[in-house]
């Protein structure tokens, strides 16, 4: 079993930057492969990045390419999402995922999920 939460969203101007973090619980969290979603208001959850256990393998969603970083801590049980240039585009709740592999996350493969963290990007 795995617990997620998130943290670090919040209110930013186009052009800035975020970082979230997402703490997890549980004795299996280096186990895991951890990714984040958003979900805008009035459109489906969408992938946006993903790590290996091991934060050898990276996915990104073409959108933010460039732009985000994915990291992991599996000492500190923690995954990280680095968000710089962001875009009122980007407005939407974060939500921190872990799944069997990075590449499984991308498609939605995911065996938990946080509750979400609103970041809102001022134009």
């Amino acid at each position: 079993q795995v617990q997620l939460v998130e943290s670090g969203g919040g209110l930013v101007q186009a052009g800035g930057s975020l970082r979230l973090s997402c703490a997890a619980s549980g004795r299996t969290f280096s186990r895991h492969a951890m990714g984040w979603f958003r979900q805008a208001p009035g459109k489906e959850r969408e992938f946006v990045a993903s790590i290996s256990w091991s934060g050898d393998n990276l996915y990104y969603a073409e959108s933010v390419r460039g732009r985000f970083t994915i990291s992991r801590d599996n000492a500190k049980k923690t995954v990280y999402l680095q968000m710089t240039s962001l875009r009122p585009e980007d407005t939407a709740v974060y939500y921190c995922a872990a799944g069997p592999t990075a590449q499984a996350i991308t498609s939605i493969g995911v065996n938990y999920w946080g509750q979400g963290t609103q970041v809102t990007v001022s134009s």
